[in-house]
């Protein structure tokens, strides 16, 4: 697939946040924790969660798809598993996508089971032949969408067959693909330790020109070398830090804050996402 070189670099611009349907009534009435200081440029969800849903939430939501920008982040396209793709799925998230003028589509790097769906991100052997097969069916899947996809870099516990790093492989798959990056911050640090590898040198290897948007999250520290990714907690600092050198290397880039488990009040949670802001706004003064 071609895109036109009139497509912007970026699907949106700013600081957004993963929305959860519970906590989306509070932008609906616009609570008083949201403010015009406060409030997200922007937002993200699942398409497998709300595609075909009705009654209330389907308002809810299209309410909100009118007043603000959003991305979609899929869970179980399984890019790089054996089955073939769903092409049935591939259509329906493109009317979904099309219906509400969505900015972009992104999924993981990984697969998520055969024949049946493990709700599971299962690490991809990183080989030269696995780069060609996920490229492969990469463009297939943005012809059925008809839209450039966006790929994310996924925290693994184990590399199974793996014949290359792991900046390597994404850089290759992105490429070969002529696909675009989910740059997740949170998922390299988790994968440094959990692999040993250096996450400074990781992020810079990554080709910038292929950065679409930004995730940062929380994780779980299980033990001194290994770390879940829940996104249940409050971003470390390790990440943060991680973040400020992502922006001083690639310019200051989208960046949403995900939050899937132990929610904080309103006010907590949009404090959090300031600090991403923040970020922003030093990373461009000390540029300038």
């Amino acid at each position: 697939m071609n895109v036109s070189h009139s497509e912007p670099r970026f699907p949106v611009n700013g600081t957004g946040l993963g929305l959860r349907r519970s906590f989306m009534a509070e932008f609906l009435t616009e609570s008083e924790a949201i403010t015009n200081a406060t409030r997200p440029d922007f937002f993200e969800i699942a398409p497998e969660n709300w595609i075909g849903l009705g009654g209330r939430y389907a308002r809810d939501l299209r309410q909100l798809t009118e007043r603000y920008p959003f991305l979609c982040h899929g869970l179980s396209l399984s890019i790089g598993g054996p089955a073939p793709l769903d092409i049935d799925l591939l259509k329906r998230i493109r009317d979904f996508l099309d219906t509400h003028q969505i900015r972009a589509y992104s999924e993981h790097l990984s697969y998520t089971g055969d024949q049946g769906h493990l709700y599971d991100l299962l690490p991809i052997p990183m080989t030269r032949e696995a780069v060609d097969y996920v490229a492969a069916r990469v463009r297939q899947a943005q012809d059925v969408l008809g839209r450039r996809l966006i790929l994310e870099n996924v925290s693994t516990y184990a590399a199974p067959g793996s014949e290359m790093a792991e900046h390597e492989f994404v850089s290759e798959v992105l490429k070969a693909a002529d696909c675009g990056l989910l740059l997740d911050v949170n998922n390299i640090f988790v994968n440094s330790i959990n692999h040993g590898f250096n996450a400074r040198e990781y992020l810079l290897a990554l080709p910038a020109e292929r950065i679409s948007y930004v995730h940062i999250a929380g994780h779980y520290r299980e033990a001194e070398d290994l770390r879940i990714d829940t996104h249940g907690d409050s971003v470390c600092d390790d990440v943060w830090a991680l973040l400020d050198q992502a922006y001083a290397h690639f310019g200051v880039l989208p960046t949403l804050l995900e939050r899937d488990f132990n929610i904080p009040p309103m006010a907590e949670l949009l404090s959090e996402m300031q600090l991403i802001r923040r970020a922003q706004t030093q990373a461009i003064s000390r540029a300038a």
